[in-house]
């Protein structure tokens, strides 16, 4: 017997604090703000993440250029410890509302 919640999650909602994309990016201060996730590389087993990306490099807390051909890469555990904050920037369309999310650090190769 099924109970409808086969295929992933359904009716998620991240709780956020009460900074927006702005004030997490001041927060960041020199980073990637990705836009753009390509391809799978997630390993289920150890958690290792590896996707293509592209989006925009961060220099004192604003946008400095855009950035493509990029690989993004860490551990699924480790980045979830990682989460230091997420923005109340919620995109509440569909069943998944979640703002910004910003991880304290990632490897970044490529470019």
């Amino acid at each position: 017997m099924s109970t409808a919640n086969a295929g992933g999650n359904h009716n998620l909602v991240v709780s956020h604090g009460d900074e927006d994309l702005v004030g997490l990016l001041k927060r960041m201060n020199r980073g990637f703000l990705v836009t753009e996730l390509l391809g799978q590389g997630v390993n289920p087993v150890t958690g290792d993440y590896s996707r293509g990306a592209a989006g925009y490099w961060i220099e004192d807390g604003a946008i400095a250029f855009p950035v493509e051909e990029v690989t993004i890469a860490g551990n699924l555990a480790e980045m979830y410890r990682d989460v230091v904050a997420v923005g109340n920037d919620v995109d509440r369309r569909g069943s998944r509302h979640c703002g910004s999310v910003l991880i304290g650090s990632m490897t970044v190769a490529g470019g």
